[in-house]
């Protein structure tokens, strides 16, 4: 090969070797630049958002910072009132400690005192065992008595003082009370009372007709007296005839029929059962009637119609003189106006009121107290539990179970005792007399009782000697639980010991 071919292969490649070096250097170059640039922007990117990130830390950090500040702050506020109330609670406990160790002296104190006296109770129970130790062979019982006696004698006046200073104060109270109570229920009463009992007395035109009305052979009157069951009395009395008989009702029939009779001037056996029918007939219209004026005039509804016919009954039936209708309408009323000053239940009251005597009414047909009839009645026609219970107890033979039962029994009391409303044969009145005398002289120490008042009240005098004032108290409260024992009596009885004591001297 030439060298100059070579030369020019060698300078061919030196050249061709040397631009791609400058090329490759170049594109080196351009390449270095580009990778700086990118690493110049990611570093300001990089710088740029560090700024931010940094800008956002410190807002953050602000805010974490405010926020911890105002909870310090809140925390604190908390703290303090903590301590305040702490202190508060420190000031109250050093109270309460004080309180308490004043309080432990006065407990302190009240035990010395209370040891002292129970020292004193021990000291005085020897001195009683000492002195009752003397007496040994008395039982407990007497041993109690003795020891008593002991103590009345050594405060017998602040007793007597104390007790009649009690009773004063609770007659005064009671009384007044029970005067308003009684006065306001019996003001609007003023019942009627009838004497009869068992004979009703008829006036003739003359006495032409007595024998008109005995017949022949006494027909007419055995006619009569067979059908109405009375007795027809005709004697000398002048222009009167008396009927006789225990039952009101046919007692009535018989005046009925009579009076009839003797109205037309015809009297013979079939007139007789004529007037006798028409009379029965006339009384059940009047029992009736009796009954439902009785029941508008309490105002009590809801009663059966032959409960009502039965109060009806009661308008011929007479008791110690009295009434037995009126006198029931008076105590239902009574005791309707009491349950109500009282607050009781006033219907129950007056329903049982005018009930409380309904067996009166039949009370010779049927065995029994009337008490018992009354009761079995209210059952029958059925009356609640309240008012047959107070039926039942209107005279005290059962417990009293409701205030409503007391108000009926009281009502019927008032009724019955009030001036006027009841009479009493002479006997029974003399024996009631000298029963309470007898009551009152059967105590030690009574000298003389006399009852006064329609035994109504009973002086007692007792021997000043053997009685003293404290003695005398117990004596008559004795008296009077020893009468409400033993007797039966409307109204109260005042029983009056009177001890007197005097000293007598003679000038000479």
């Amino acid at each position: 090969m030439e060298p100059i071919s070579l030369f020019l292969i060698v300078a061919g490649v030196a050249v061709g070797g040397f631009f791609g070096y400058s090329y490759r250097k170049t594109q080196a170059k351009k390449e270095e630049q580009g990778v700086e640039n990118k690493v110049k922007k990611i570093l300001e990117d990089a710088r740029t958002e560090a700024k931010e990130t940094v800008l956002q830390a410190k807002d953050e950090a602000l805010k974490i910072g405010e926020t911890t500040k105002k909870e310090e702050k809140e925390r604190r506020a908390q703290i303090v009132e903590m301590e305040n109330r702490l202190a508060q609670k420190e000031e109250s406990l050093d109270k309460k400690s004080e309180a308490v160790d004043v309080k432990k002296e006065e407990i302190e104190k009240d035990k010395k005192e209370i040891e002292e006296i129970k020292n004193s109770l021990v000291d005085l129970r020897a001195k009683q065992e000492q002195a009752l130790a003397k007496i040994a062979k008395l039982s407990t019982e007497k041993a109690k008595e003795k020891l008593l006696e002991m103590i009345e004698k050594d405060y017998k006046k602040d007793v007597v003082a104390y007790i009649k200073k009690i009773e004063t104060d609770i007659k005064e109270e009671a009384d007044k009370k029970a005067q308003e109570i009684l006065s306001t229920a019996i003001q609007s009463l003023a019942s009627e009372h009838t004497a009869e009992t068992t004979i009703t007395a008829l006036s003739i035109p003359n006495d032409e007709m007595k024998g008109r009305i005995i017949g022949k052979e006494g027909r007419n009157i055995q006619t009569i007296e067979k059908l109405t069951g009375c007795d027809i009395i005709v004697d000398d009395t002048p222009e009167m005839i008396v009927i006789s008989g225990f039952d009101p009702v046919r007692r009535h029939i018989a005046h009925k029929a009579l009076s009839s009779m003797l109205a037309d001037g015809r009297i013979n056996p079939a007139r007789i059962e004529e007037a006798v029918a028409k009379a029965e007939k006339e009384i059940d219209k009047e029992i009736k009637e009796a009954g439902e004026q009785a029941v508008f005039e309490t105002k009590v509804v809801g009663l059966p119609a032959d409960l009502v016919k039965i109060i009806g009954r009661l308008k011929f039936r007479t008791s110690y003189g009295q009434n037995v209708l009126k006198h029931s309408i008076e105590v239902a009323s009574l005791a309707s106006a009491l349950a109500s000053e009282l607050g009781a239940d006033a219907n129950i009251a007056k329903k049982a009121g005018l009930l409380h005597d309904i067996g009166k009414a039949i009370d010779r047909e049927i065995e029994g107290t009337h008490t018992v009839i009354s009761r079995d009645i209210c059952k029958k026609y059925g009356m609640s539990d309240e008012i047959i219970h107070a039926v039942e107890a209107h005279h005290g033979d059962v417990e009293y179970k409701s205030v409503e039962a007391i108000i009926v029994y009281v009502a019927d009391a008032i009724s019955a005792s009030r001036p006027g409303a009841r009479r009493d044969t002479l006997e029974n009145y003399i024996k009631r007399l000298e029963e309470i005398e007898n009551i009152a002289n059967s105590f030690e120490g009574v000298d003389k009782s006399y009852a006064i008042q329609a035994g109504r009240e009973v002086r007692i005098i007792v021997n000043p000697e053997s009685i003293d004032d404290l003695e005398a108290q117990k004596l008559a409260k004795n008296i009077a639980d020893k009468i409400e024992q033993d007797l039966k009596y409307p109204g109260q009885i005042k029983v009056n010991v009177l001890r007197e004591t005097r000293a007598i001297e003679y000038a000479k």
